[in-house]
C-alpha cells in the first residue's frame, strides 16, 4: 500500500505530515512511501534524510496524489486538488469539516475515506493519535515565548544591588491542554500565574502547576463528554466579563485560549478591559483563528490599543514546526498502526469501531459522520 506525503501549500504552514524516523517504522510495517520534494525542509527534515530510510522522493504532485492509497498531510486540500486524488484511496489531515462543507462533499463524491484529525476522540485509546491535543500543547508553549518576547518587563522576580524586580502577573484564560502548558511555561519562567476556566474541575491541575485558579460564579457549566468546555449563555459570558476585569487590569500579561470545538470562539476580553490595563502589557488571542477571544485582535497580526500590545497570530505550532512535525507524524503513525492488518495488507477502518465513527468522515461515496451528515 503507497502512502503519498505532498508538501503544504497553506501560506505560513512550515510542519509536515511525516517525519523520516516514522517512515522508517511505517516502511518497516510493510507500506510503500513517497513525499514530494522538500515536503520536510520548513521543519529541518532534508530529502536525504527521507531516502536514507527507504523513501521515494520526486518532484511531481499530481502522480504523487493520483497514485497513493493513502495521502497525509497536515492542512485540509484545496476542492480543486479533490480531483486529482485517486478514487476510493484515504486521506488523512486536518479538515475542518464542520466550516467546510463543500471540501467535504467533494471528497464524499470522489469516493474518498476522509479522516479529520480534529476529529478524533478523547478516549484513553486515541490519546496516541489526538493531534488536536498534541499541537494545542505546543501552541501553549509558544503563546508565553511571544508574551515575554513583547513585554518589557521580565517574568521572574530578581534581586539586585539596583533593587528587587517584581516578577510579572500572568493571567491565563482557559485551562485546557493549551493554557495549562502556559500556565507550566508561565510558571517555568518565574511569573505569577493566575488562570481561569468555566470548568471547575480543572481547578486542581492549575494547582498542581503553581497557578491560582481564580473562581467566577456562571451558575451551571462543565464540559463535553469529550473533554471540551460547554458553550456559555450570554448572560454567563457577561458574569465571566466582569469576574475577570480587574483581575485583567492588574496583570501584565494576559493569554486568552478559550475555544469551543466546532463553533467560533467567545468574545470575553473586550476593548474597555484592555484599555484599563498599563501600557506596555500584552494581550496574546490564541483562538484568533476561530474568530477570537478579544476584541481588537487581528488574525497574524501585532496590533496595539492604548499602549498595550495585542498578539494575533495564528498557526502557532508552526513556530516550532520541527517538534510540531514529530508530534503530528506520531498521531499519524499510531493512527495507521492501530488500524493496519499487516497480513491483507489493508487498513481495517471498522465502521464499528469508535475511533473511526468519530474521525472518518466520508467514505463510499458518502458522508458517514453522524455529527457532520447532521450540521
Amino acid at each position: 500500500m503507497l502512502i503519498g506525503v505532498p508538501k503544504e501549500t497553506w501560506q505560513g504552514e512550515l510542519r509536515a505530515a511525516l517525519v523520516p524516523q516514522n517512515a522508517k517504522k511505517l516502511i518497516a510495517a510493510g507500506f510503500e512511501i513517497v513525499i514530494e520534494s522538500g515536503v520536510g525542509e520548513p521543519a529541518g527534515f532534508m530529502d536525504q534524510d527521507y531516502v536514507d530510510v527507504g523513501v521515494s522522493v520526486q518532484g511531481d504532485r499530481q502522480d504523487i496524489l493520483g497514485r497513493a492509497d493513502i495521502v497525509l498531510r497536515v492542512r485540509k486540500p484545496d476542492v480543486a486538488e479533490v480531483a486529482a486524488l485517486k478514487s476510493g484511496s484515504v486521506h488523512v489531515s486536518f479538515l475542518d469539516p464542520f466550516n467546510e462543507k463543500a471540501l467535504v462533499h467533494a471528497l464524499a463524491a470522489r469516493g474518498i475515506t476522509a479522516i479529520s484529525m480534529e476529529m478524533i476522540p478523547r478516549t484513553t485509546r486515541a490519546q496516541k493519535m489526538d493531534a488536536l491535543s498534541s499541537q494545542a500543547n505546543l501552541a501553549g508553549y509558544v503563546t508565553v515565548i511571544q508574551a515575554a518576547f513583547h513585554c518589557p518587563k521580565i517574568f521572574p522576580m530578581m534581586m539586585t544591588p539596583a533593587g528587587t524586580l517584581a516578577p510579572a502577573r500572568v493571567f491565563i484564560i482557559g485551562a485546557g491542554v493549551a493554557g495549562l502548558q502556559a500556565i507550566a511555561t508561565a510558571k517555568r519562567l518565574g511569573a505569577r500565574v493566575e488562570a481561569f476556566d468555566t470548568r471547575p474541575v480543572v481547578a486542581e491541575q492549575v494547582k498542581s502547576l503553581g497557578g491560582k485558579f481564580v473562581e467566577i460564579d456562571l451558575g451551571e457549566t462543565g464540559q463535553t463528554e469529550q473533554g471540551y468546555a460547554k458553550e456559555l449563555t450570554p448572560e454567563q459570558l457577561e458574569l465571566q466579563k466582569a469576574g475577570q476585569k480587574k483581575i485583567i487590569s492588574q496583570s501584565d500579561v494576559v493569554i486568552t485560549t478559550a475555544q469551543v470545538f466546532g463553533r467560533p470562539a467567545p468574545k470575553i476580553v473586550s476593548r474597555d478591559m484592555i484599555e484599563a490595563m498599563q501600557p506596555g502589557s500584552v494581550v496574546v488571542d490564541m483562538a484568533v483563528e476561530s474568530g477570537g477571544n478579544v476584541e481588537g485582535s487581528v488574525l497574524d497580526q501585532v496590533t496595539q490599543i492604548n499602549g498595550v500590545t495585542i498578539v494575533g497570530q495564528g498557526n502557532l505550532p508552526s513556530e516550532v514546526a520541527r517538534n510540531a512535525s514529530e508530534m503530528y507524524s506520531n498521531n499519524l503513525f499510531n493512527l495507521l498502526d492501530d488500524f493496519w492488518d499487516a497480513e491483507a495488507k489493508q487498513l481495517n477502518l471498522d465502521p464499528a469501531d469508535e475511533i473511526v465513527q468519530g474521525c472518518v468522515i466520508t467514505r463510499d461515496g458518502a458522508i458517514v459522520n453522524e455529527t457532520i451528515k447532521n450540521l
